[in-house]
């Protein structure tokens, strides 16, 4: 049995073993201790308590805490918690009523003795507003513990990717072959186009810049990152020949708004990197949008048959398996991304889409 699988089943007996001592020890044991025979009426209502304190424990556990109290609605959230508990009070009271508890319990206590009844007495209202009380403080208690231990388990895997993938990023993403390449086109540039060639060395030094010190930070300015692809994809605009045809639009204008750094670039160096083959005509389109606070990335290139087996495209590339375990941990249902490499047209295709709010 695997760890994870026997931890699960651990808890699920923890949680059966820990609701049969708290039935046994209110439910049971103490009214058989009173020596009574009691009716039906009340076991049935002791399991209905039972039963409803179970339900608040966990609704409040999956349900109510994280949808509100974890949301910062504590207004909502004591309302509901509140309002639920005054709800199950009147619950049964209309059992009582229904029953008629008081007259059925009288009998059990005081048998051959007439029935007078009574002003209503809300002692065993409280008593179990109490249990019910108690019951959503404890859940409470829990599901602050398991949110802190889910953060703390999230935390410490991205300080685990961070680490482990520091190296692939630049192996993966921007290599040493680019660099060398782009130096030399540069240099070729520099005989018959020295402007044109220094704006390039000054994108590439922007890039290096970028490289060695944004990704070191946990988030960056989506329009750094936008900055960034231009000065990528001008560079590698270099070095295509006129038979690669190039659709790109990338919006100049983006909202100052944070995103983890070097998220998008895999997906545009794919293109470009299985994307072209010297000889072919190939295409590639690229477009980068910002509506709101969702980014949107598509990207689209021609599957060459002698790339059929590169890693990007059958997913397992150091690069977008990184991203995309990246994407996972850091904008989970938060992002979309639907990947279609079997299409008639044999393109490639990536429609990305990150609720950066």
């Amino acid at each position: 049995m695997k760890p994870t699988l026997f931890r699960k089943n651990l808890t699920v007996v923890v949680h059966i073993l820990a609701w049969l001592l708290v039935a046994l020890a209110l439910f049971v044991i103490n009214p058989l201790s009173w020596k009574i025979d009691l009716p039906a009426e009340f076991w049935i209502k002791q399991g209905l308590i039972l039963t409803i304190l179970i339900w608040s424990f966990y609704g409040n556990i999956f349900f109510i805490a994280p949808r509100f109290l974890f949301q910062e609605k504590y207004g909502q959230y004591l309302f509901i918690a509140l309002g639920t508990g005054l709800l199950f009070v009147l619950l049964l009271q209309k059992y009582d009523s229904w029953v008629e508890f008081s007259r059925i319990m009288h009998e059990a206590f005081r048998p051959g003795e007439a029935y007078v009844p009574k002003p209503k007495s809300y002692t065993w209202d409280i008593v179990f507003y109490l249990q019910y009380a108690l019951s959503i403080g404890i859940s409470t208690s829990i599901a602050a513990v398991q949110k802190w231990q889910m953060e703390d388990l999230v935390r410490r895997q991205l300080e685990e990717q961070k680490k482990s993938s520091e190296l692939s990023y630049l192996k993966a993403q921007i290599n040493p072959h680019f660099f060398f390449n782009t130096l030399n086109n540069i240099y070729a540039l520099i005989n018959f186009d020295v402007e044109k060639a220094k704006a390039a060395l000054l994108k590439l030094s922007r890039m290096m810049r970028y490289v060695l010190y944004e990704t070191e930070k946990d988030k960056t300015l989506l329009s750094s990152e936008v900055n960034f692809i231009n000065d990528y994809i001008s560079l590698m605009q270099m070095r295509v020949s006129e038979k690669v045809k190039l659709d790109i639009h990338v919006q100049e204008k983006v909202e100052d708004i944070m995103i983890a750094p070097m998220l998008l670039l895999p997906f545009i160096e794919n293109c470009f990197k299985h994307g072209v083959t010297a000889g072919q005509e190939s295409h590639i389109k690229i477009n980068l949008t910002m509506e709101g606070n969702c980014l949107q990335l598509q990207t689209e290139n021609k599957i060459n048959e002698k790339n059929q087996s590169s890693p990007e495209i059958n997913r397992k590339g150091i690069g977008l398996a990184n991203t995309l375990r990246r994407l996972s941990l850091l904008y989970k249902n938060k992002h979309t991304l639907l990947i279609d490499d079997t299409n008639p047209e044999k393109n490639y295709r990536v429609d990305l889409s990150i609720n950066l709010g």
